[in-house]
């Protein structure tokens, strides 16, 4: 049995948008609305099935916007929303989901959390809806030039969103029994039938595209940098030795540190932060201890090739910042060398680089003087992807 559908209604024609093209149609950076919109709900671990309802001359739209997404075969929608919604309902009767999210495709920006909050709240309630409060005061006004008659309460009012979601056999039966009555969206087809509503928080980006301003703005958001920030921890072992390499900087010391490539346990805690803002690999896997060619090498090399992988990900370092625990060596008298030793392997300003050193106060392995430890946390920039 599908545990959750979501149903994508895309057979309107955008007349308030203007152009010859439906709106779900366009592109928004570098890809159509419809498409940004499906992947939302396919890339859900919690959606089972995703089908679209499409104008009746849509299908070759339709397919070149979705090529190579999971998704069902489309059904063609009526006249109005409602229509197209009992419509895409009906479509699924003889394999019926226990949930079903009904949104608008041109809300492209709709997020994870916001599905999470419907298919939870429909838990305990056989509907609910995502919303924002009304934030601005309203105002009533008639005539052509328009004129302001009144000032409209604000209290208790709020701006509905999608999905909606309802438990199917009930939104079915409410659509049936509405139909005719040509209301603007499927929580008022719930109302209509008594079912009660959930409420959960929706998000100033799920905002529906109406106009050419609202997909600039859309695309102005998607295009937009994030900013990422990872972390990092590492420990080596002393062994023998007469140095200890921290930052690429080499320390003299009775003792040297035992582990992968030179043991730079700050510049390995590093690579890790940075590794882990992008989401990608960790230090092992990326840079095996495993594989000879990384045998003894200096770890300068590690940050390097990531300030790399950043960059070839159009990304830029905000920042890193690195803490080692140790009780000996003193790292003071080294903190400016090794912060421009970290500028210079990964081609960022000295001024974003922090350096610290703290104890344990004798406590652990790190006080007993078995080793060294860092922990270290890196910010980058980086495009939203699209």
């Amino acid at each position: 049995m599908i545990r959750c559908a979501a149903l994508i209604l895309a057979g309107g024609t955008g007349t308030r948008f203007g152009g010859h093209t439906p709106k779900q149609y366009e592109m928004v950076a570098g890809k159509p609305i419809l498409r940004r919109t499906v992947e939302a709900f396919c890339k859900h671990p919690r959606v089972d099935l995703v089908r679209v309802v499409i104008g009746t001359d849509d299908m070759q739209s339709h397919a070149a916007a979705t090529t190579g997404l999971p998704v069902s075969e489309p059904v063609a929608g009526g006249s109005t929303r409602q229509k197209s919604g009992l419509a895409g309902l009906e479509s699924m009767e003889s394999d019926p989901p226990e949930l079903v999210l009904i949104h608008d495709a041109a809300r492209p920006l709709v997020d994870h959390l916001i599905i999470d909050r419907i298919i939870d709240a429909l838990e305990t309630a056989p509907a609910a809806l995502p919303a924002l409060a009304i934030s601005d005061t309203l105002k009533r006004a008639t005539g052509d030039p328009p004129r302001i008659v009144s000032t409209m309460p604000r209290a208790d009012l709020w701006c509905a969103q999608t999905p909606q979601g309802f438990r199917f056999a009930d939104i079915l039966a409410a659509h049936r029994e509405a139909a005719g009555s040509d209301l603007t969206d499927d929580a008022a087809v719930a109302e209509r039938a008594g079912l009660e509503i959930a409420l959960v928080e929706g998000s100033a980006y799920n905002f529906k595209i109406t106009t050419r301003d609202d997909l600039a703005h859309a695309e102005r958001i998607m295009l937009a940098d994030e900013v990422r920030i990872g972390n990092g921890f590492d420990v080596h072992a002393f062994g023998d030795g007469d140095h200890v390499t921290l930052c690429g900087v080499a320390i003299p010391h009775d003792r040297g540190l035992q582990g992968h490539s030179d043991a730079d346990v700050a510049a390995h805690a590093i690579t890790d932060a940075l590794l882990g803002a992008l989401a990608d690999d960790d230090i092992g896997s990326r840079f095996p201890p495993s594989e000879d060619r990384w045998r003894g090498v200096s770890s300068r090399i590690f940050l390097r090739e990531t300030a790399e992988l950043v960059a070839r990900k159009s990304g830029t370092i905000v920042n890193v910042d690195v803490t080692i625990i140790c009780e000996t060596p003193k790292i003071a008298p080294y903190r400016e060398v090794m912060r421009q030793a970290l500028s210079d392997s990964l081609a960022i300003d000295a001024g974003r680089v922090g350096v610290k050193a703290t104890t344990t106060e004798r406590l652990g392995f790190t006080g007993r003087g078995e080793g060294i430890a860092a922990q270290a946390t890196a910010a980058i920039r980086i495009p939203r992807s699209p």
